[in-house]
């Protein structure tokens, strides 16, 4: 999510903050949730009517988290034209760690090199299911404090989730 103030006024504590572009990615590979209800031995219906689908999709042997949500930023940054010297917050949420020796955030970081632009606040937020919805609070509350400095605030939020059966 791309998030911005909509026409600062003079007034501080007037901000219209929202959502001005989104993009996403998901893997190419998927298994139909009748072939994994078959495979895992559950009763029919559990994923396909539990979950609302009818298909699911997974991560490849070449993907991992970070190449993932990098490729979801390099989407949203060329899709809407934008320079990474416009962004002044990165936050991303997940509960997914390639190794938990550095952050998702750390690693999208190699895209704004090219750009100059190193000042770029933000985390990466760990937590089961609310790790996106912390980023999005955390750069909502950065666009309304005086640490804003007119740049965008991008949030990136993505998972690979484990089911058992």
């Amino acid at each position: 999510l791309l998030l911005r103030v909509e026409e600062p006024t003079l007034n501080m504590n007037d901000k219209r903050i929202g959502v001005v572009a989104s993009e996403a990615y998901i893997p190419q590979r998927f298994v139909s949730h009748e072939s994994l209800e078959i495979y895992d031995g559950v009763k029919p219906g559990k994923y396909s009517i539990g979950l609302g689908c009818e298909r699911m999709a997974f991560a490849g042997p070449e993907e991992d988290i970070n190449s993932m949500c990098l490729s979801a930023l390099a989407n949203l940054m060329e899709t809407y034209g934008l320079s990474y010297s416009d962004i002044g917050r990165l936050e991303v949420g997940t509960e997914t760690l390639v190794d938990k020796s550095k952050s998702t955030k750390t690693t999208l970081m190699q895209l704004f090199k090219e750009s100059g632009n190193m000042n770029v606040l933000g985390v990466t937020n760990i937590n089961a299911c609310y790790g996106g919805t912390a980023a999005v609070f955390n750069t909502i509350d950065w666009m309304e404090s005086s640490a804003w400095d007119g740049r965008y605030g991008v949030v990136i939020a993505g998972d690979i989730a484990v089911y058992e059966p």
